[in-house]
């Protein structure tokens, strides 16, 4: 027992040797420290100290990554640009070159049905960041398919499922309930989507998904195919398909939403809707031209 007690002590003895050793090498390495601290930096090259230029906001529509600039033609004084709405349809879209429409950036939205649950399909602002956040699906559907989870600050939405269409990444916000599994994965198998050669998503669908036409409404608000340029907290504008649209236009929720000032006004069968500043507004609701072709 007693030589277990002295290996025992000896380890001590040893630790506080080593210890007090520790003690005195840092005590005589702080002067040093504080000295180096002391000078001044070596000179380093000059854009190592400048002060980075500020990332862009996504309230500009510098570099959009989920939207697409449309080619422009100039006559006159205006610009002239051709769409395609996200059920086939196109058009020729004329307006004041001042109002820079076609370098807003367009996207596509439209809305359906899931055995007969309505849902929203939109192509995110921010693209496929702005659902991923930089993290890993809940599930994969199908290749071009997959599964987020809720997103922070989405109020009554849930999951999302991103659909990868080419360039495009178009989301759906679940809410409420939220769909089954068998539900997502139908969705994920009849929801088709076709870039077109100038860049525009058309979207299609079959089995037991039904898409809505130009004219419906759910909720107070048109749900048929529509074009938005713009967005974020900058300028919008929506252009939507209306059949006898001087008696059946509804102003679209993404252009009065978050409490902005917005206006409409018809041509022909489109929908014009445009909110931001009243100048951007009154040149957007007075020199926009849509010929459906």
């Amino acid at each position: 027992m007693a030589d277990q007690f002295d290996v025992i002590e000896a380890g001590e003895r040893g630790r506080r040797r080593w210890i007090g050793l520790a003690v005195v090498l840092a005590l005589l390495l702080i002067p040093v420290v504080g000295l180096l601290a002391s000078r001044d930096p070596e000179p380093g090259p000059v854009s190592a100290t400048r002060t980075p230029s500020p990332i862009t906001s996504l309230t500009t529509i510098d570099n959009p990554p989920n939207m697409l600039t449309a080619p422009v033609k100039h006559k006159g004084g205006d610009e002239v640009i051709q769409v395609v709405f996200p059920h086939g349809a196109r058009a020729e879209v004329r307006y004041p070159a001042g109002l820079r429409l076609a370098a807003m950036g367009v996207r596509p939205f439209r809305a359906g049905w899931i055995d007969g649950m309505f849902r929203e399909f939109v192509a995110p602002y921010g693209g496929e960041a702005e659902i991923t956040r930089g993290g890993r699906p809940l599930r994969n559907y199908a290749p071009n398919v997959t599964l987020w989870p809720r997103q922070a600050g989405s109020g009554q939405y849930g999951q999302v499922l991103l659909f990868a269409f080419g360039p495009w990444r178009v989301a759906m916000y679940d809410r409420g309930q939220g769909l089954t599994f068998d539900q997502r994965t139908a969705l994920a198998t009849n929801l088709k989507g076709r870039v077109t050669k100038d860049g525009y998503l058309v979207l299609t669908a079959r089995g037991g998904v039904q898409l809505a036409e130009p004219g419906e409404y759910a909720q107070g608000e048109p749900i048929g195919p529509q074009l938005w340029f713009g967005g974020g907290a900058a300028e919008t504008v929506a252009l939507v398909p209306t059949p006898d649209c001087a008696k059946r236009a509804r102003m679209p929720g993404v252009v009065q939403g978050r409490g902005r000032r917005a206006e409409m006004v018809c041509r022909g069968d489109v929908l014009v809707a445009a909110s931001g500043p009243a100048s951007f507004r009154t040149k957007a609701i007075s020199g926009i031209r849509v010929t459906m072709k």
